[in-house]
């Protein structure tokens, strides 16, 4: 009898009747749910929703000390930006984005504001920011919540927002720091942790790997131009990294199935051994470091004491630019 159950993992690519989905690159089962993305516009909304409160808040032509020179765009009126000799990304002043709830460790640690590691990531410093990162947001998030739902893309947004803000507090002292990158760069570490977890479904994988790996190389790379915070970057990219090892692994074939096929054919367990291996791992280094990272945070714990060349990570110096901070 156990002669006849056939293992449905080695069935070969002629039984198996899964529609290719070009736009990635890999296959998904027939009863594999496609979601309909609106959490990802309705972040998309919220951000501009908030640059325009910040923008009305700033109130350039009333608060101008005209130090730097005249508001540019003076016919938006209050909503008018801050001379560019002041905030070249056309955008508000530092001290309203600090008053709104930008990152600011010495706030963090010595005045109790811990929310500041949250609103950070919806706050932007101008125009130019905030639309370079909303494109990559709609590019990559909606990928993301069309093929695991709005919850997983959701959670892996937040979450590697806080840890990319967590690791800047670590490390970035004196300056403030704010926008959704650490949130983006989550979103591009879990679709490497997805690609991997995930690697047997793939139809061009070498490809798609490489692919990943150069956009991220390339992100990473202009993080050690000065003013950019980089460390947000990278936190964010690690959190959602192990993030999609838990939250976005793909059932083996014919397990969504199962209910529909003969019995003489054998499924076994949901996943394979390497993604529960996985799973566990990442899972335990999420718990691990978020609470190490906290408890070095709100210690007053400056991560350049125990990394002392962990700030060329966010600027490299050269003949055109110094990395002091400002």
């Amino acid at each position: 009898m156990s002669g006849e159950v056939e293992d449905v993992e080695n069935r070969g690519v002629k039984d198996r009747a899964r529609p290719s989905y070009s736009s990635s690159s890999y296959v998904i089962e027939d009863s594999e749910t496609q979601w309909t993305s609106w959490l990802v516009p309705m972040v998309v909304v919220a951000n501009v929703g908030v640059f325009l409160v910040v923008m009305f808040v700033n109130n350039c032509p009333k608060h101008n000390s005209r130090i730097e020179g005249k508001c540019e765009a003076r016919f938006l009126g209050r909503f008018s930006f801050q001379p560019l000799k002041e905030n070249p990304l056309f955008g508000p002043s530092s001290s309203t984005l600090e008053k709104m709830g930008a990152l600011d460790w010495d706030k963090v640690e010595h005045k109790h504001q811990g929310w500041r590691l949250f609103t950070c990531i919806w706050l932007h410093a101008g125009v130019i920011h905030l639309v370079a990162n909303m494109l990559s947001l709609v590019f990559i998030g909606i990928r993301i919540e069309q093929q695991f739902g709005f919850v997983r893309v959701g959670i892996i947004y937040l979450l590697s927002g806080f840890g990319g803000s967590i690791l800047s507090s670590l490390f970035i002292r004196k300056n403030i720091s704010v926008g959704a990158s650490g949130a983006l760069f989550g979103l591009l570490g879990a679709m490497l942790s997805e690609l991997i977890t995930n690697w047997t479904i793939y139809t061009n994988k070498v490809a798609a790997l490489l692919t990943l790996l150069v956009i991220i190389a390339i992100n990473l790379g202009i993080g050690i131009l000065p003013h950019v915070d980089n460390f947000a970057h990278i936190g964010g990219f690690l959190t959602g990294f192990l993030i999609g090892f838990v939250l976005m692994p793909r059932p083996r074939f014919g397990w969504l199935e199962q209910p529909n096929l003969p019995a003489r054919v054998n499924v076994k367990s949901k996943y394979k051994a390497y993604q529960y291996m996985l799973w566990l791992l990442s899972l335990v280094l999420l718990i691990v470091g978020f609470t190490a990272a906290l408890v070095m945070l709100f210690h007053g714990e400056n991560g350049n004491d125990h990394c002392h060349w962990c700030h060329y990570l966010s600027c490299v110096p050269s003949s055109r630019w110094h990395c002091e901070e400002n």
